[in-house]
């Protein structure tokens, strides 16, 4: 094996080391969640913007949708997030994912 081979290996296990660091990091704060089966709208966000929607219940995770102002939105549980706030995973007309607890509002029937 030459060296430049060797520095691909590295990198590729450093690669998976990091990807598999990231999946157990979240995974205990998914089973910390809380159920929530209830109807919120879409609260605090400014009416020319959108709440961004995540596949992980972090800021920096990867957007899979947004949702307008007022929106309507099932919310199926929410997790605590220390010195954080919230995350709720939601869904409407599937789009599914965590948004920031603080942007949603219970509907009240």
């Amino acid at each position: 094996m030459n060296k430049a081979q060797e520095k691909v290996l590295v990198a590729t296990l450093c690669g998976l080391i990091i990807t598999a660091a990231a999946g157990f990091a979240v995974q205990p704060a998914m089973a910390a969640g809380y159920s929530v089966e209830t109807l919120a709208k879409v609260t605090g966000v400014a009416r020319w913007d959108k709440l961004n929607v995540r596949k992980w219940p972090a800021s920096y995770s990867r957007k899979v949708g947004s949702f307008a102002p007022g929106v309507h939105v099932w919310v199926e549980r929410c997790i605590e997030v220390e010195n954080s706030a919230d995350w709720c995973l939601v869904d409407r007309n599937g789009t599914s994912g965590w948004v920031n607890s603080r942007y949603l509002t219970q509907v009240e029937d």
